[in-house]
């Protein structure tokens, strides 16, 4: 999808929604200076077309009891495309990773993991993860302290390439 099809308030639009997904659709269209009939619209047909996948709460995995965040590293023995989509379904189906992607260089996939405690994401580690079919190489490294995790894309670089380009 190219960003350049949307108009300024659809991505006034899709900007306040990744900031506040909860707000009324009244609010919304106050934010972005239309009335909430065409704002209703115009965020059904950005659903529509793929620019919103959903919507979610940010939950505090810490205050739910999740005091594991683990960053893993993990190489494959084949990275035939059947493989590759076969681990990416596995990670799918392990709770534990929470995000699953694939890289160019050194490493096949970094995944972030999440676990109550260092047990259990240890017996994940070798119960689950290092067993996997494909999976030749496993490097960790344990979350100290997160210092920003702000979802979503930075519109205020996209406005500005789109401002020089125009």
């Amino acid at each position: 999808m190219a960003s350049h099809r949307l108009d300024p308030i659809d991505r006034l639009i899709l900007a306040e929604l990744q900031a506040d997904g909860r707000m009324t659709n009244v609010e919304l269209a106050r934010r972005v200076g239309i009335s909430a009939p065409p704002c209703l619209r115009r965020v059904r047909a950005l659903e529509e077309q793929g620019y919103i996948k959903g919507y979610h709460a940010d939950v505090d995995a810490r205050a739910l009891g999740f005091e594991v965040q683990v960053f893993v590293q993990v190489g494959l023995q084949s990275q035939a495309e059947a493989d590759l989509q076969a681990f990416e379904a596995q990670c799918r189906d392990w709770p534990l990773v929470r995000e699953c992607h694939m890289l160019n260089g050194e490493v096949d996939f970094i995944l972030k993991c999440v676990a109550p405690d260092l047990g259990t994401f240890q017996s994940f580690l070798t119960g689950s993860l290092t067993s996997a079919e494909n999976v030749a190489s496993v490097k960790t490294s344990l979350v100290i302290r997160g210092a920003k995790d702000a979802p979503g894309v930075p519109f205020d670089v996209l406005e500005e390439r789109l401002s020089r380009s125009a």
